[in-house]
């Protein structure tokens, strides 16, 4: 099967490829983790953090963001030992910070899916690359995002983030044309 360039042949790869990346996605819980995990992600590879991404739900509560607010230093503790997760005071203290971001979001919009998805007007973006080396790593919206979101005090969230956060949660369809995960109109084939 032709896939897109950046897949290797994992199976749990193969899997996030052809049954999440690029689906739109409009669950706030879903949303917040993704947006945290591509945090993560910075300075790393996407698929480490793919393997770890169970032990970051048990870990962060399955990115409960009510019960992440309640956070202490003892669970920050326990946190910095976590062998599951990448640890990293920073990154650590960001999702928490987010959680708080994201509630304040909620409140305000109704809910973090009415927000994120207004940056792209409500429906996925589909481009139409022809190889891996075209699609950008950041764009005016991922800039506009970015900005928008690090004025509400979330962290870890720079263009780039923003960007592969999009691509994630199919704000953006990224597939290249040769992936036979998208359609002829540029829609996601999910085998789902």
């Amino acid at each position: 099967m032709n896939r897109c360039g950046w897949v290797n042949q994992d199976p749990l790869y193969i899997d996030y490829h052809d049954h999440e990346w690029g689906v739109p996605v409009h669950d706030d819980r879903l949303l917040f983790e993704y947006l945290n995990l591509e945090g993560a992600q910075a300075g790393l590879s996407w698929y480490t953090i793919l393997k770890k991404r169970e032990n970051y739900r048990r870990a962060f509560d399955n990115f409960e963001a009510k019960k992440i607010v309640l956070y202490d230093d003892q669970k920050i503790e326990e946190l910095l030992h976590n062998e599951g997760i990448v640890r990293n005071r920073l990154k650590i203290n960001a999702v928490i910070g987010n959680a708080k971001a994201f509630l304040k979001v909620v409140e305000e919009f109704g809910s973090f899916s009415s927000y994120i998805w207004s940056f792209v007007d409500g429906k996925p973006m589909v481009n139409h690359f022809k190889e891996m080396k075209d699609v950008p790593a950041t764009t005016e919206i991922s800039d506009k995002l970015s900005k928008d979101l690090k004025k509400r005090g979330f962290k870890f969230v720079g263009s780039t983030i923003c960007y592969a956060f999009m691509q994630a949660v199919g704000m953006v369809n990224d597939h290249i044309e040769s992936c036979e995960m998208k359609r002829g109109d540029g829609s996601f084939a999910s085998k789902i």
